[in-house]
């Protein structure tokens, strides 16, 4: 069985084929499979400032991040070097001195 892509318009996972469409049962949104393979776009990463990211960028923190489980802080101005983007809710992997690996969202760094 193949994975089908989740509707455009409310972004449903329950959609189907029907014929050489595809049905959003939630919206009731059609559209055709050759439409969705076109403008399926690349996952682009950006900073705070919207300038776009890429695997080895340095960037710096631009807040006071609280790291989880343990009483450090990364603090504001903290250089990240050599970042690896990817999916998921927080999409930055990297290796921060003194703190070690973590992972970090884009919208609290910006590019330098």
């Amino acid at each position: 069985m193949t994975a089908l892509p989740p509707c455009p318009a409310c972004g449903s996972a329950f959609t189907y084929e029907d014929r050489a469409t595809l049905v959003c049962p939630e919206c009731g949104h059609e559209w055709s499979a050759a439409d969705t393979a076109a403008t399926e776009p690349d996952a682009v990463f950006r900073d705070a400032n919207g300038n776009p990211l890429q695997d080895g960028d340095t960037v710096t923190v631009i807040k006071d991040l609280k790291v989880k489980g343990s009483s450090l802080v990364v603090k504001v101005g903290t250089r990240v070097k050599n970042i690896r983007l990817v999916e998921g809710d927080h999409d930055i992997d990297c290796k921060i001195d003194g703190i070690g690996a973590m992972k970090l969202k884009s919208a609290f760094v910006k590019k330098a």
